[in-house]
This record gives structure tokens, sequence and C-alpha cells, in this order.
């Protein structure tokens, strides 16, 4: 992956626009962080191959961390603390966040086909 480039993220979101597309949403600072404080609790949120489609798609940032968004006929999905991207071989778009550790915190990832289990 490599530090998202708003520009560059901004088209590829919108390559899936009015789409059937694949998502898979997950936010995490449990099974990959650990708590050495025992008031702590850990919080996640896991979705995968949710089929949407989405009449728009942005991505907006402070140069550091960035929130995606995407709008469909009833709400929205987004994802905030996003700091890398790649398209991969499959066509994807993949994102992700990292604590100052490497590990994950978020990811949201897009797809046209579904995503393996």
């Amino acid at each position: 992956m490599k530090p998202i480039k708003i520009n560059n993220v901004q088209n590829l979101l919108e390559q899936f626009c009015e789409k059937q597309v694949y998502v898979h949403l997950e936010t995490t600072n449990g099974a990959y962080a650990s708590h050495f404080d025992d008031n702590a609790y850990n919080v996640g949120a896991y979705i995968r191959n949710a089929k949407v489609s989405f009449s728009q798609a942005k991505i907006v940032g402070n140069g550091k961390t960035y929130r995606a968004g995407l709008k469909m006929e009833h709400g929205w999905i987004y994802a905030e603390g996003l700091s890398d991207f790649e398209l991969d071989e499959k066509n994807r778009l993949l994102m992700a966040g990292h604590d100052r550790e490497g590990r994950l915190m978020v990811s949201l990832e897009i797809s046209e086909t579904p995503f393996s289990n």
C-alpha cells in the first residue's frame, strides 16, 4: 500500500459509482491492538461482501488521515482514519488506516466481485 493521494483515490472511487459493488468495512482497536489499561474496552465493526450501489463518493482529509464516504439511496457508508491505499490486480480498491505501530485500525475496500472469505 502507499500513502493516499486524494485526487488519485477520488478518481478511483468514482469508477465504482452507479455500479453494484461489494464492500468490506472493518474497524478495530481490539483484535490487532493490545490494551494495558483495565479501564479500556475494545470496540470494532466488521462487514464483508455487503452488496451496495452508491451515487456519490468523496474522500476528504488533512494530509495525514482521510475520511471516505459512499452515498447510497438511503444513507451513507464512511470510514475515517484512512491513510493508505492500493488498487490491486483484481481491480479492488483497498484503503486502510494503521496505528503508530502499523496495526490495522480501519479498512474500507470496494470490489465488483465478492471478497474471499
